[in-house]
Parts: C-alpha cells; sequence; structure tokens
C-alpha cells in the first residue's frame, strides 16, 4: 500500500493519536520536521498552524495538505509521526516503508540546497527548539541589544499561553519575519554560547569511573523497570504503562508572573523556571497519589538507558522512607555506595571524581515527607564529606548546599510537608497536577490491551463526572482501571462510585474477590467475610501512622495478628529497599493511601475502640506545626493496646492522618451502613457517624468565626484555608446534604476566597457538593489552582448561587468555558467571571458572545492572557453590541491587534454601559487607537481604556493622550 493511501485509511487514528492529549505540542513537533526536510514550504506553515483554531482543527489541514502533495510527502508525514508520537501512541498504527536513512538523505540534500541564515534555521529547526528552550532569555537579550527584536517583539514570544518549547517556535518565526540580519544575529548567538559550554569533563573519566557508570547504569535500570509504586499487584512495566503527569512551576503571588505552560521531565533540571541561581536543589511536590515516586522512576530509567540527563554523568537515587530506618551515623561516601550501588573498582578514585565534578552528578530524594525528622535553622551544619554524620543531617546540608555545592538534587514530597526553612535553598518548585483528560485516557488504554474494555471504562469514566474527576489522581486512576469488571458491573443495581472511600472500598472488594474466587464466591457480608484482615492490617495501618512508620518488620506484622494469608491478599508487599539489604523481610502498604484506608477501618470497625479517638483524629488541625517539616504531635497516640489508648510522644503526619479522617467520614455515611452493619453493631456505627458530623461542624464552626469584620464599604470575605478545604471533603464523603445544608446555614459572606489551595477536580466535585446548599449568593475566587475543564464541570451545581466566580491561572481550556457558559446563562445571579491566565482562544469567544446577548445584567468579563486574536474581538464585539450592561471588559495580554481593536470600538458607540476597557499588550499601533479614539467621541459613558505595552512611539503616546485623555497608556 502507498504512503498516500496509509495516510488516507489511517486519517481518522492518525488524527487521535496527534491530539488525544489535548495538546498542540506532537502537531508542532511534526511541522518542524517537515519544514527542516523541505516537505513544506513556509506558507504551508503559516496555513496550518493559525492562532486561536484547535490543535484538531489544525492537524486536519495539514492532513489534507500533505495528501495533495503527493506519495513522498506522504511517506516523510508518517516518518515524522513516527519519531514524534510516544511508544503507546504509535500502537496499531501502521508506518510504510519510512526508513531513517532515506530521511537523513533527505535531510542533508535539503542543507546542500540551502546556503542562507533563513534557510539553516529552517533546515535546522528541531535541534534549534531543543537548544532554545533553555536559552530563550538569553536569545533575547542579544535580539534586543542589536536593534533586531522590539520589547514587542519579546512580549510576543513571552506570551504566558506558551510552553517553553512553543516560546523557541515563536522565536524562530519572529526571527524569520525579521530578516537575514536578525537571522545571522540568533546564529552567532547559538556559536557563542556552545563556545563556552557550562563546565563539563575535560578530559576522559578514568576507566573505573566509567566501570562504576555501568553498574550504577544497570542497578538503576533494574531498580526503575516494573512501576514501584503499585509492585506486588501484577509486574506493571514502567515503559507499557507510563502516563505524562501535568507538571507546572509553582506560582509567585503576582498576577502579572507568565504562565510557563505545560513542562517536561527535561524540565526537572533544566533552566526553565529557575528562580535561585545560587541553589541546587529542585523541589517537586504533589499530593498523594499524584505521580511523585513515578516520575522519579521514568527519570531514572531514561537516565540509565541513556535517553536523558544527557549532562550527568552519575546519578544516586534515594528513598527517604529507607532512610527513615537507618540508625547508622554515616559518611557522604558511605551513603551513595551503600544506599545506592557498591562499585567494583578503586572506591577511593570513584569518590574523588565525585567530589572533583560536582556538576556531573544527580542525587534524587523521594519522600522527603517521610522523613522522620524535622528540619530547622538549628540543624547542625555538616561540610566534609568524609565526616560521618546521622543521616538526617547529611540530607540537610545536602539540600541546604552546606555539602556537596554544586550537585543538583531533585526532591519529591507533599506540599504541605516542605516548610520555609527548606524552600530558602530551592533553585526551584515544580508541581504535579496529576493527568490531564487524555492523561487519563491514554492511562486507561495502557492499562487495558483489549480496546474495546478499555473503551467501555472509558465511557463509564465520562458517563460519572464525579469519577473522572478522582481519575485526575494517578492512584485513583489505577484503582479505577483495576476494577474495571467491579466498575463495569455496577449497572446491576449497584450505585457507580461518586467519592474516594467508594473507590477504596473497590478496591477492597476486588482484592478480597480475588482470593474467594479461589475457594468460592463472596456474599453480600464480603467485609465481615474478611473482618478478621481487616483488623490485623487496620492495627499494623494505625499503629504505623501513629509513629510515622511507613515499612514494617515481621515483628511488628506478628504483634497485630497480621497471618500469612493477611498477607497474601496483596494489600501488603515486600519492601524492595530495605528486604534486600537486611536479612529479614519489611513490608509496605501498596500505597501511603491504602494505609490510611486501613486505618479508616480500623477506627469504624473496632468495637473496643476508645470513644476518644475520632474526636483527637479531628482535631488534629487545630495543632500547630513544628518548624520545618510540617509535622504534628498526635498527642495521644491511636494504639490500641490492651483496651486503652496508650500515650505517646511520637511524631505524625498531619497529611496522612486528615485523609485517614476523610476516609473514617465516608466509611460512616448512611449509604455504607448496611455493608458495615454486619460487622459492627448499629448503635455503635451511629455513635461513631454522630462523633464525626460533630467534629466537622465544630471545625466549621471555628472556621466561621475567624471570618473578620468587613472593612467600611467593602464586601464580608473568607480567606478559607487548606483545613476548610479537608472539611468540606469530609462532608462530601459522607454524601448527607443535611449535613451539608446546615453547615451552610451558617456561613454568612459575600465572597469566599480559596486561591492557592491546591484545589483540582475533586475538591471541586466537595466544594458544589456542599457549597450549593448557599442561603445566599457569593462571589467564588477559586485563583491559582488547577481546576481544569473537569473541575469546571464539577462546579456547575452551586453556580447558581455563584454572583462571580474567579478561575484566574486554572488550566482551563475552550472546552470548559463552553459548559460554564451553557450553565451560566440560566442562572440569574451569575454576573461575573475572570479567566486571566487559562488556554482560552478564539474558539470560547463565541460562547462569551451568546452569554453577553441573552444575559443583560452581566456587569464584567475578564480574559487577559489568553490567545484571541481580532476573529475572538469581532465575536466579543457582536456580544457586546446587543449587551445593555456589561461595565467591565478586560483582555489585557491577547493579540487582536489593530482589527480587534477596531471590531471593539465599534461595539462602544452603541454601548451606554462598559465603564472600563483594558486592552494593554495586544499588538495595537496607531491604527487601531484611531479607531478608539472615534468611538470614544460619541460614547460618555466608558470611563477609562488602558493601552499600555503597545506598538506606539513615545511621540504618539503623547498626541493621543492629548486628544483623548480617557486612554491609559
Amino acid at each position: 500500500m502507498s504512503a498516500r493511501q496509509l495516510v488516507l485509511r489511517q486519517r481518522a487514528e492518525l488524527l487521535r493519536a496527534l491530539c488525544c492529549g489535548g495538546s498542540s505540542e506532537g502537531l508542532e513537533s511534526v511541522l518542524d520536521l517537515l519544514l527542516s526536510w523541505g516537505m513544506l514550504f513556509w506558507e504551508d506553515y503559516q496555513n496550518v498552524r493559525v492562532p486561536g483554531r484547535t490543535p484538531c482543527a489544525n492537524t486536519r489541514v495539514l492532513l489534507d495538505l500533505v495528501y495533495t502533495k503527493g506519495d513522498e510527502t506522504c511517506r516523510l508525514l508518517l516518518a515524522a509521526f513516527k519519531q514524534v508520537l510516544p511508544e503507546a501512541q504509535r500502537a496499531g498504527l501502521s508506518f510504510g516503508n519510512c526508513q531513517t536513512a532515506d530521511i537523513e538523505n533527505t535531510r542533508d540534500d535539503t542543507k546542500e540546497l540551502h546556503g542562507t541564515a533563513i534557510q539553516t534555521l529552517q533546515t535546522d529547526r528541531p535541534g534549534l527548539v531543543r537548544r532554545l528552550r533553555d536559552r530563550i532569555e538569553g536569545a533575547l537579550e542579544v535580539l534586543l541589544h542589536t536593534g533586531s527584536f522590539t520589547p514587542s517583539d519579546c512580549d510576543e514570544v513571552h506570551l504566558p499561553l506558551y510552553t517553553p518549547s512553543q516560546q523557541a517556535r515563536r522565536l524562530l518565526d519572529q526571527v524569520r519575519s525579521k530578516g537575514e540580519p536578525a537571522a545571522k544575529v540568533l546564529l552567532q548567538y547559538f556559536q557563542q554560547t556552545e563556545d563556552h559550554p557550562s563546565p563539563s569533563i575535560q578530559e576522559a573519566p578514568p576507566k573505573e569511573c566509567l566501570s562504576y557508570q555501568k553498574k550504577l547504569r544497570s542497578t538503576v535500570s533494574a531498580q526503575s523497570h516494573f512501576l514501584s509504586t503499585y509492585g506486588g499487584t501484577s509486574s506493571l512495566s514502567l515503559e507499557d504503562i507510563y502516563t505524562e503527569v501535568q507538571l507546572e512551576l509553582a506560582q509567585g503571588g503576582s498576577e502579572a508572573q507568565p504562565q510557563t505552560g505545560a513542562l517536561g521531565l527535561e524540565d526537572v533540571v533544566g533552566l526553565v523556571g529557575t528562580l535561585n541561581q545560587e541553589a541546587d536543589t529542585v523541589l517537586v511536590s504533589g499530593e498523594a497519589g499524584s505521580g511523585k515516586s513515578t516520575l522519579l522512576q521514568r527519570l531514572h530509567l531514561l537516565w540509565a538507558r541513556g535517553a536523558a540527563l544527557h549532562d550527568f554523568f552519575l546519578l544516586f537515587p534515594f528513598s527517604c522512607r529507607r532512610l527513615s530506618s537507618e540508625q547508622r551515623e554515616l559518611s557522604l561516601r558511605e551513603l551513595l555506595f551503600l544506599h545506592c550501588c557498591w562499585p567494583d573498582g578503586d572506591q577511593d578514585r570513584i569518590f574523588q571524581f565525585i567530589l572533583d565534578h560536582p556538576h556531573l552528578i544527580l542525587f534524587t530524594f523521594d519522600g522527603l515527607d517521610e522523613l522522620m525528622q524535622s528540619f530547622s535553622d538549628s540543624e547542625q551544619r555538616h561540610c566534609c564529606p568524609t565526616q560521618c554524620a546521622p543521616v538526617p543531617t547529611l540530607l540537610f546540608n545536602l539540600l541546604q548546599g552546606s555539602l556537596m555545592k554544586g550537585v543538583r538534587k531533585v526532591v519529591t514530597s507533599r506540599p504541605e510537608a516542605v516548610g520555609p526553612t527548606l524552600k530558602r535553598y530551592l533553585r526551584k518548585e515544580l508541581l504535579l497536577k496529576g493527568f490531564s483528560p487524555g492523561g487519563i485516557d491514554c492511562f486507561v488504554r495502557k492499562h487495558h490491551r483489549d480496546p474495546t474494555v478499555a473503551t467501555r471504562v472509558l465511557e463509564s469514566l465520562r458517563s460519572n463526572t464525579a469519577l473522572l474527576g478522582l481519575c485526575h489522581i494517578p492512584v485513583f486512576c489505577w484503582i479505577v482501571s483495576k476494577c474495571y469488571k467491579e466498575l463495569l458491573g455496577c449497572g446491576e443495581g449497584e450505585a457507580s462510585p461518586q467519592t474516594i472511600t467508594d473507590v477504596y472500598l473497590m478496591i477492597l472488594q476486588h482484592f478480597f474477590q480475588r482470593r474467594a474466587s479461589q475457594r468460592n464466591t463472596m456474599g453480600i457480608g464480603w467485609v465481615q467475610e474478611h473482618q478478621d484482615t481487616a483488623l490485623h492490617l487496620g492495627q499494623l495501618a494505625m499503629e504505623g501512622l501513629g509513629a510515622s512508620c511507613y515499612v514494617f518488620t515481621g515483628t511488628e506484622l506478628q504483634k497485630c495478628a497480621v497471618t500469612e494469608e493477611d498477607i497474601c491478599m496483596g494489600f501488603l508487599i515486600r519492601s524492595k529497599d530495605l528486604s534486600s539489604s537486611t536479612n529479614c523481610k519489611h513490608y509496605e502498604f501498596l500505597h501511603i493511601t491504602m494505609q490510611c484506608f486501613f486505618a479508616a477501618l480500623y477506627i469504624v470497625l473496632n468495637n473496643n475502640l476508645d470513644r476518644s479517638t475520632i474526636p483527637k483524629l479531628f482535631q488534629l488541625q487545630d495543632r500547630q506545626p513544628q518548624p520545618g517539616f510540617h509535622r504534628m504531635c498526635l498527642g495521644h497516640c491511636l494504639i490500641q493496646q490492651e483496651g486503652a489508648l496508650k500515650e505517646a510522644n511520637t511524631a505524625a503526619e498531619t497529611p496522612n492522618l486528615q485523609i485517614t479522617a476523610t476516609f473514617v467520614s465516608g466509611l460512616l455515611s448512611q449509604r455504607h451502613r448496611s455493608l458495615l452493619l454486619l460487622s459492627c453493631p448499629g448503635p455503635t456505627l451511629d455513635r461513631k457517624s454522630k462523633q464525626v458530623v460533630t467534629c466537622l461542624s465544630k471545625g466549621m464552626q471555628k472556621h466561621f468565626k475567624s471570618i473578620p469584620r468587613p472593612v467600611e464599604g467593602e464586601k464580608k470575605s473568607m480567606h478559607a484555608m487548606p483545613g476548610f478545604v479537608w472539611l468540606i471533603k469530609c462532608i462530601h464523603e459522607m454524601q448527607d446534604s443535611r449535613i451539608a445544608r446546615d453547615t451552610m446555614a451558617k456561613l454568612e459572606v459575600e465572597h469566599l476566597k480559596l486561591t492557592y489551595c491546591n484545589i483540582g477536580p475533586v475538591e471541586c466535585t466537595a466544594l458544589a457538593y456542599v457549597l450549593q446548599h448557599l442561603r445566599n449568593p457569593v462571589g467564588l475566587q477559586l485563583d491559582y489552582n488547577y481546576v481544569g475543564d473537569v473541575g469546571v464541570e464539577q462546579l456547575l451545581p452551586c453556580l447558581h448561587v455563584c454572583h462571580s466566580v474567579y478561575l484566574r491561572h486554572n488550566n482551563i481550556s475552550d472546552e470548559g468555558i463552553r459548559k460554564l457558559i451553557e450553565k451560566g446563562i440560566q442562572c440569574e445571579r451569575f454576573q461575573k467571571i475572570a479567566l486571566f491566565n487559562n488556554k482560552l482562544t478564539d474558539a470560547c469567544t463565541e460562547c462569551f458572545a451568546h452569554l453577553l446577548k441573552m444575559k443583560q445584567n452581566f456587569l464584567s468579563l475578564r480574559l487577559g492572557n489568553n490567545n484571541i486574536t481580532a476573529a475572538g474581538a469581532g465575536q466579543l464585539a457582536e456580544g457586546l453590541r446587543f449587551n445593555r450592561s456589561l461595565q467591565f471588559l478586560g483582555l489585557w495580554g491577547n493579540k487582536i491587534g489593530d482589527k480587534g481593536a477596531e471590531a471593539i470600538a465599534n461595539a462602544l458607540k452603541d454601548s451606554q454601559t462598559l465603564v472600563w476597557l483594558r486592552l494593554t499588550k495586544n499588538c495595537i499601533t496607531r491604527t487601531g487607537v484611531e479607531c478608539l479614539i472615534l468611538a470614544l467621541e460619541s460614547n460618555t459613558s466608558v470611563k477609562a481604556v488602558w493601552l499600555r505595552g503597545n506598538e506606539l512611539s513615545p511621540e504618539e503616546v503623547e498626541e493621543m493622550t492629548q486628544r483623548e485623555p480617557r486612554l491609559t497608556f
């Protein structure tokens, strides 16, 4: 079959493979290759990559164009797809007989034909994009200094919507538009920076070091080959199952901070987002189950295979869970060789090489929040790499730079666990935001090789948006994929999972069912049938949480009566880190959230538990944290011993105990009463359930009482803390609308602020469930979270009680906005929305135009820092022309240009309500401003039009300010 026929036959599959994640990166990488091979003219490229058009639409145009160009172009298109697509997305596609050698010959022929600097930029485009990613600022500085670029050109490259790769492409496009002189400046910049590269090995490493590198690579590869997080459930190859998670830079406090966009694995140690050049430590933070360990494991595997992190000669991976069990004092040398890889050759020479070349070494520390040590400024300073010290002392001095300055360190932790003491020493902080909608699709399809099963699972998820929201957290997505039979069987008279507790009960049933199927089937009292196992594992989990212990010896298992049959259920797995280095077996729960779930089961099912256990569990949020790591003293450790609670002074992590309390709330909901009634007397369940309700009510009251009185002239506002969000999630787990209604009856505010609270789709589901019962309308501010499109959909049930919604910097696309506006038009109270710094294009402006036409009480629309062009501005102008209420319109930091400004100006002539218009940084020249001045001559309602950062000379600014004082430049 010819390449042309293959493209036509596989058109739908090629489109889906390139666009499944919703990102344009795949398409742009294909375009880079086709440009460099000479298969596309520059005009072709511009016709395909139209700003504001969706990636799918652009891909369709590319497929049409390539098909018309003939078989050879189609053959190279397939080659480009094969090179760009990850292995999993290539499954089922046929790429014909495209050969690497043929492609290289084409590339060489193209290079011979092109000799100008501009042509060089095109033929070398894929490599230049990679090299520019970490050099954007330096390149712009040179281009600005030489007069090749204006400040406006730099702003165009810096648009917050762009990822680092997209910024590199926009820079190359801008340079091409400036002509040959600018192209030469950029190529000279590359030559100069590569003539003076960063420090590296000046001569070949000693043979002992090369041998050690080979052994270390082999060791790390073996450790990383299988998915360690869920090891023991089955042999999941990391290569087969790994799915990219959303990775973003931690945001600062300024609204004007540009959005860098989605980042890749290489950006973890790259220059992007660096805040402190003198620091060496990179923090990757994320909630439990967000994929931190798996991301590090992927990095390890890529380094071991030589596929990434080429700047690092040696990589040393550490598990903080294992380091917590290290009681000996060690030197740095012993730490490296004992905990990572023992050298076969000259240890002295290898260690000296490490000391002499710190910039070639990478340390990774997984799970800093699991280290049983609080860090503070009073920590002992330790600078000598050969002197022994306690492991926590070594670790703190490594991270803050007293020890092995220059070595790059990557640390994973939960957000709450790293306090200001350590944050001062961070080079940068990255946030793991879980799966994107495309990531969920990709993970499920990888987990189920049968496409029919995968499709059914995904259809089930899409029909249950609450469960879909949960699946943004990788560990939940794994559970749902693992329990697909139970999930697909929910139609047979069973309720589909709605809460986190539902999901974990599903995995509990799945594991019990797996064992029961070997003997007989389980009945409706399956919890009772396995109550002993649940209590044994629950006690182990509870005692572990009380002591911040996550790895257990055989002795500790015996103490809790854990039997071999209990172990065989699959909830406990062998700890590879410790069992391989000691003579005795060590065990850990499949995941920390699983340990929390079993601890909650123990609290609920244990009839002899002290009555103060549940109140003490919920009171933890009121205790003050120690400096450094965010740990709490449990006070009375929740350990059952001879019928009474034993006093303990061990430190326990608040996040894990909050997860446990969340599960306790869910298990004690009325919807699970019949399941647990055979295992626990009804009066006992009722008493414990009432305790939870009382604790939630008291906790909420403390938040409500902390609301300050409003300043005269301002609205009464509540700035919620993370503890408030946790209580909301607990109420949602109980699935009792009466509790939610009673709680919200006591909240009397006009504005609820939840910025920087790690609000994702899961939290949005809980918020909507509770906030829909508010008695009075409220302004809901969710800026700087990761709500996303699925989170927006989860918020819709409470939109009718929101007069304002603020969703700045929340990774929301046109699809999420379409659903929000569709609902918002039906909500009489809904009057304001702010969507600064999201991923909006012209495709959503038709929805906003419809909103403005339909809602004649809508007051404020703020769409700054998105990707709206003249076409989008035209749509908004059409809506504005028919609106009789809008007072504020913000379009700061888009690209509407003169045509867009003209469209808005024409609409202003008919507007009698608009007071404030912001068109800052919109590529507007004198032509566009003249249109606005003309419109303002007949409009007396507008008080201010902001036009800062546009393409105007100082003389033009002065002249126009005098002509129309309402213009602000």
